[in-house]
């Protein structure tokens, strides 16, 4: 629990001396999920937090966090609302000394690598991580602020869109072992190249704690080439990574491989389907092993491993099967999950349900095109929309369609859709196609 008075010392806010001993627990900025002893957020956006302040009072915070104090309400009042959660979340993270941070980004993977970090921690140690995939400036400090001082280890999300960004989160986490998945092109409209993107995922390095560990991806060449200063452990498919795969066997539901880390050779049984999964899960084990997890039980957890929302989960309804990865989209996830729907064995056909992929800038014609002849690989029929989903669909030919909107796309999809078909759903989260599939399978 931190006091009002406490917290107000390390935002230099001001409390009313009748409140400073109030207490809380977690913090929260939406007045419909608050839960019960937690600090209430008034952020400054769309609409005013401060409007809110009431209802979450009602609903069970113990105070608020605000620019502007209200009569009655234990408050802590500062200039900045998100700055203050931050610095609150700094501090509170700064009296953990025993827990091990690991801090965890990359283009693509990061919340399934997140969650399956977590699972092979938790077969030796107290563990809690990001939920969800709450990894911006106000996630991640609402997600130190969770953490109890029982917590041995924290896995922390870490995302970002522009340069600058994970600097300032990873100054707030400070983890003990920094992960990066991969370089790949998402957002690359806002960093305009993938060195551009690498050096934007570096910054994670910033806030390594002296004697800290990096955990990077030793086959993805820009990240060789950056030889961060710090101690660094490499993982991949390479015969130089610190912790390697071999002996991969890919299945429909999962993988089996060996994980190598020198002289241990240890069998991985991975509910993950698709070569990029296994990749994540060399992340997670070094990981696990640099926190100080033995390798064999890290693989353990990872056979119990749940992946979060629609990334890439599959199963049964009314007589389809159903691959929903709705939640995101770009040219390596777009390929990874063609490469899954090819191995799916399927009675009838195999189709694909795709929408834009966002962010991409002056890059966005020709992935589409490319994600076009990729789709025209895996699937039997193509569903398409979107406006940059038109090249995807121009690439892919004949067994491809376009629908400018999502209503008409379902349309289609109930009129050509049999049992024993194969359905993949697949766009950038801002495509909304879980709406489609939602309503599809309804």
């Amino acid at each position: 629990m931190i006091t009002l008075k406490e917290a107000a010392a390390w935002c230099k806010g001001s409390v009313l001396p009748e409140y400073e001993n109030v207490s809380f627990e977690g913090a929260e900025n939406d007045s419909r999920q608050i839960r019960r002893g937690q600090l209430f957020v008034a952020l400054q956006a769309a609409r005013d937090g401060h409007d809110f302040i009431g209802k979450a009072m009602e609903a069970g915070a113990a105070a608020a966090l605000g620019q502007r104090q209200l009569p009655g309400v234990p408050m802590i009042v500062v200039p900045d609302s998100l700055t203050g959660l931050q610095q609150i979340a700094a501090c509170w993270r700064n009296s953990l000394a025993s827990t091990c941070f690991i801090g965890l980004t990359g283009s693509v993977g990061k919340t399934t690598t997140k969650e399956m970090t977590a699972a092979a921690c938790s077969t030796v140690y107290r563990t809690q991580w990001t939920q969800k995939n709450y990894n911006n400036d106000i996630g991640v400090p609402r997600t130190l602020l969770d953490l109890r001082h029982e917590t041995q280890v924290a896995v922390v999300e870490m995302g970002m869109n522009h340069a600058g960004e994970l600097s300032r989160l990873t100054r707030i986490a400070r983890p003990e072992i920094a992960v990066i998945t991969n370089i790949g092109t998402m957002h690359i409209e806002n960093l305009g190249s993938r060195e551009g993107i690498c050096r934007a995922k570096l910054e994670i390095l910033e806030g390594l704690q002296p004697g800290g560990v990096a955990v990077l991806n030793g086959d993805e060449p820009l990240l060789r080439a950056a030889a961060p200063a710090c101690d660094t452990r490499w993982f991949g498919f390479g015969p130089d990574c610190d912790l390697r795969a071999e002996d991969l066997e890919l299945g429909t539901d999962g993988s089996v491989f060996t994980a190598v880390c020198r002289d241990h050779r240890v069998r991985v049984e991975l509910p993950a389907p698709g070569i990029h999964n296994v990749t994540n899960a060399l992340a997670a084990l070094l990981a696990a092993r640099c926190a100080g997890v033995p390798l064999r039980a890290a693989a353990e957890g990872l056979r119990y491993f749940v992946n979060t929302g629609d990334r890439l989960r599959t199963y049964e309804q009314a007589g389809f099967t159903i691959v929903a990865d709705c939640y995101n989209a770009g040219p390596e996830s777009m390929k990874a999950a063609f490469e899954v729907l090819k191995t799916i064995p399927a009675r009838g056909r195999r189709i694909a349900v795709l929408g834009d992929m966002l962010e991409l800038g002056d890059f966005a014609p020709a992935a589409h095109r490319t994600a076009g002849e990729q789709a025209a690989e895996a699937a039997d029929l193509i569903l398409a929309y979107g406006p940059l989903s038109r090249e995807l669909v121009s690439a892919a030919g004949d067994r491809a369609r376009h629908f400018d909107t999502r209503e008409n796309l379902l349309a289609a999809l109930r009129e050509a859709a049999r049992p024993g078909d194969v359905i993949l759903f697949k766009a950038s989260h801002g495509m909304h196609l879980e709406q489609v599939l939602e309503n599809f399978t309804a």
